[in-house]
């Protein structure tokens, strides 16, 4: 019997999964903070968490690594040489979540998602 699996879903197949917490990785690290939904700033901390995770190890393994998971070299570049070295002192922990307010349209809960300095 197939077990269905526990994830939040967002309306797509895991192809669009992945390509929008990719997506919403990469905004974040260019930018240090987004603004986006609960579920998907949820969802998107263990995303970002593993990638600086990987970052703190400065070596051509990792950077190959994050290259697969993000697939932006700039981002890459950016997160190797700004963001993973502010994080060496702390192992876990890396963004920080503000309920900021519900969207007109929906009510969905906004919040604000960004980077812990």
């Amino acid at each position: 019997m197939v077990v269905p699996k526990k994830a939040k879903k967002f309306g797509g197949n895991s192809a669009h999964q992945k390509s929008m917490m990719r997506n919403l990785a990469i905004s974040l690290f260019e930018n240090g903070r987004i603004i986006t939904t609960l579920p998907k700033a949820k969802q998107l901390r263990g995303f970002v968490d593993k990638l600086i995770g990987i970052a703190k190890n400065d070596n051509l393994a990792s950077r190959r690594n994050c290259i697969r998971l993000i697939g932006n070299m700039d981002t890459v570049r950016k997160l190797f040489n700004e963001v993973a070295p502010g994080m060496y002192q702390k192992s876990s922990g890396f963004t920080r979540i503000v309920k900021y307010k519900n969207r007109p349209g929906d009510g969905a809960q906004l919040v604000i998602m960004e980077l812990v300095e």
